[in-house]
């Protein structure tokens, strides 16, 4: 089995809380993590239609059966089991009694804050990461057979074709999460939304540009980014601002949790194509963010992620707050190490003087300009 760096986390929320939840996409690893995390104790599956009819009958006399615990997977589809939950919590303060997983963040996230808050704990497990993979050995020294191959445990452990284990991903995405947070009558034109976000990944989003071109209105437009969003298809990098006496862009940057669902979308499935694509430059901006925001969720960090661009033109593409310090990292595809790919970072550490400044680009070599700003390889995302 993969281990995965979240698990440290994990045990640690189970000594806090009396319950854990666990997000995160389809596929990502919640159930085997769950399991490990809770050996010996019943695991419940809630998209088994029997066990949601029984649950939904009478919860009572179902919860009664796990008083001593359990993993309830998927436990978003059973919303009104919650209010009973929250009973057997309030009568037994032990901490770690229950581990409940969700593939759909908002609805487990409304529920735990209505009828769960202060007794349940919360992690978001992503697909693996770049440094997940270097410790367990399954790494690869080029790039882009990560990012053609992404993150998902299955494609790893099992050697599948990306392309044609997206192709299913996706149909099943439609099929079953959209469905059950939103009543979507025209699949297709919902489809051509998701293909469509692609074309913006590492770009300002232009909300009233994607609504035109997929048909809708700018308010079915915001719906659908907060289904993508809370499905973990997607992620908005917002602006960073602290009180600068400039003009700064306020609209979030668009990016994918996972690059090969992303390539699968832009018809990318082999490296020369890869390579050639005019969107390369934005698909490994895209990859190097995904896996520094998977470090950040694998410390239970959620938070503190931005971009900083100006009405000048001005731009860092990653600002990376932790413990009150920003490290301004900027991304370059290229295999070679050229000055101008440090303008960015010069304008911002003339804003920031005491920031901490990194160039992640595609070569293999390290160097350091200053004190303050260094050069590295992409490899070292694993360590940010």
């Amino acid at each position: 089995m993969i281990t995965r760096q979240i698990l440290s986390e994990a045990q640690h929320a189970l000594t806090q809380f009396r319950a854990l939840c666990i997000t995160g996409p389809r596929q990502s690893g919640k159930t085997t993590l769950s399991k490990k995390l809770f050996e010996g104790k019943p695991y419940v599956n809630f998209e088994n239609p029997t066990v949601q009819f029984e649950a939904e009958q009478n919860p009572e006399s179902f919860l009664s059966k796990y008083l001593e615990g359990a993993v309830f997977d998927e436990i978003q589809r059973v919303p009104h089991i919650f209010r009973y939950l929250q009973e057997i919590l309030d009568n037994n303060n032990r901490r770690g009694q229950f581990i409940l997983t969700g593939s759909n963040n908002f609805l487990l996230q409304e529920q735990v804050s209505q009828s769960l808050a202060g007794r349940a704990g919360y992690l978001s497990l992503l697909p693996l990461s770049y440094a997940e993979l270097v410790e367990n050995n399954l790494a690869s020294d080029n790039i882009n057979d990560h990012i053609l191959t992404g993150g998902y445990p299955e494609i790893w452990h099992e050697k599948l074709n990306p392309s044609i284990w997206m192709n299913s991903y996706i149909q099943t995405y439609v099929q079953r999460d959209v469905r059950l947070l939103r009543n979507i009558t025209n699949l297709a034109t919902f489809n051509r939304f998701i293909y469509l976000c692609a074309n913006y990944a590492g770009q300002i989003l232009n909300r009233d540009d994607l609504a035109q071109k997929t048909g809708v209105d700018t308010k079915t437009i915001l719906a659908w980014l907060g289904l993508l969003e809370n499905s973990y298809v997607i992620f908005q990098l917002q602006p960073w601002y602290n009180n600068m006496n400039k003009r700064i862009i306020k609209s979030p940057k668009l990016y994918f949790y996972d690059t090969a669902l992303l390539c699968h979308l832009l018809g990318i499935k082999t490296e020369s194509v890869l390579q050639s694509n005019a969107a390369y430059g934005a698909i490994f901006e895209n990859w190097i963010i995904s896996e520094i925001r998977k470090n950040n969720f694998n410390a239970a960090q959620t938070e503190g992620m931005y971009y900083f661009r100006d009405s000048a033109g001005n731009e860092v593409d990653l600002i990376n707050e932790k413990d009150g310090r920003a490290l301004a990292i900027e991304i370059k595809s290229s295999k070679k190490m050229d000055d101008s790919m440090l303008r960015g970072l010069k304008y911002w550490q003339k804003l920031q003087p005491n920031s901490q400044s990194v160039l992640l680009y595609g070569g293999m070599s390290d160097d350091v300009i200053n004190d303050k700003m260094s050069v590295l390889p992409w490899a070292e995302v694993a360590n940010l």
